[in-house]
């Protein structure tokens, strides 16, 4: 008769696997230790109006890192989702002097989800690399957008008054842009976890071959799913500009890499078929709090990017060492 092995693992062992089970421990850990090295370095900037305004830069992260989450749950990637954002923000800015702001709105998103369209139709269809096809779609789109700039010289630019207030505005020290953030967030983490079309991206991910075998029709799986992240860029962009109020040529191209980052520190496999949204979001809540510690540091631009690179190359390797099968 064999004895039954009653030795407790190892504390690593059992660390690897409480991190496995329950990823948002360590993420929610490190952004409690940036933020706490940020009040000891400048004493008094943790109040509520910090809070109010690291929420208010954090979301147009999150929002463009959800597209970076969906597609790297199928294994790709959007490369084009800070120029579909800024595409949508300069549309509606030039359209908005012409138009009522909803009616403006409503076209900046066309060109969004038209590039989304040739994503997915590229990258679904016709089985380019979504990398390739992304990157090839942000260059043209680039491109149509400053041969669109010189159609609109004389026409101006403005910023409607209901996405300045969802952008800058503040109820009680609670950022507006919540508002819109809540319900999109709870959407796409309830989609990926209770829907069909969720459980379809963790199964192409994890095995394409296998899912296309089980009956599924992966190519307009992923035609909906890049029309549905050239959307949610398109949202990024509005709201982004609301925030920012100037719009620009490269309003939200320099958030494409820290989309990515976020997306991955918060566990997303850029293998695809692992990873959730509510990471992401504390990911891109890391990636603005610490944009805020290399600043009170004064980190200069050359180190601070060369330092920014180095802690997200460290935390992901942190957390795929954590989370691996024993």
């Amino acid at each position: 008769m064999s004895q039954i092995d009653t030795t407790a693992p190892p504390i690593g062992l059992r660390i690897r696997r409480l991190v496995r089970d329950q990823p948002l421990i360590p993420l929610i850990i490190l952004l409690i230790g940036l933020v706490i090295i940020l009040e000891i370095l400048r004493p008094g900037i943790v109040n509520e109006r910090w809070i109010a305004n690291t929420i208010k830069f954090a979301i147009p992260l999150a929002i463009l890192a959800s597209c970076q989450t969906l597609t790297m749950l199928t294994g790709g990637i959007d490369l084009s989702v800070g120029i579909i954002a800024t595409v949508s923000a300069f549309v509606m800015a030039t359209q908005v002097t012409t138009y009522d702001p909803a009616i403006a709105i409503a076209i900046s998103l066309i060109p969004a989800l038209v590039i989304g369209l040739a994503n997915g139709i590229g990258a679904g269809l016709f089985r380019v690399h979504p990398l390739i096809m992304t990157l090839g779609t942000s260059l043209i789109a680039t491109g149509g957008l400053q041969v669109y700039q010189r159609t609109v010289l004389a026409t101006g630019s403005a910023i409607p008054d209901s996405l300045a207030w969802l952008g800058t505005g503040r109820t009680h020290c609670i950022p507006n842009s919540l508002v819109l953030f809540i319900p999109l967030a709870a959407l796409i983490i309830l989609g990926l976890r209770r829907t069909g079309f969720g459980r379809l991206l963790y199964a192409i991910g994890d095995n394409e071959n296998a899912a296309r075998l089980s009956g599924v029709h992966s190519w307009k799986v992923i035609v909906a799913l890049y029309v549905l992240s050239g959307f949610l860029a398109g949202i990024a962009g509005l709201v982004y500009v609301g925030l920012i109020k100037a719009p620009s040529l490269s309003l939200a191209v320099p958030l494409l890499l820290p989309s990515v980052a976020a997306a991955v520190i918060g566990g997303t496999s850029i293998f695809g078929g692992r990873g959730g949204y509510a990471g992401t979001i504390v990911g891109a809540l890391i990636l603005t709090v610490l944009t805020t510690l290399l600043t009170v540091l004064q980190v200069p631009e050359g180190a601070r990017r060369i330092l920014f690179g180095l802690i997200i190359l460290g935390v992901t390797a942190a957390h795929v060492r954590l989370t691996e099968d024993s």
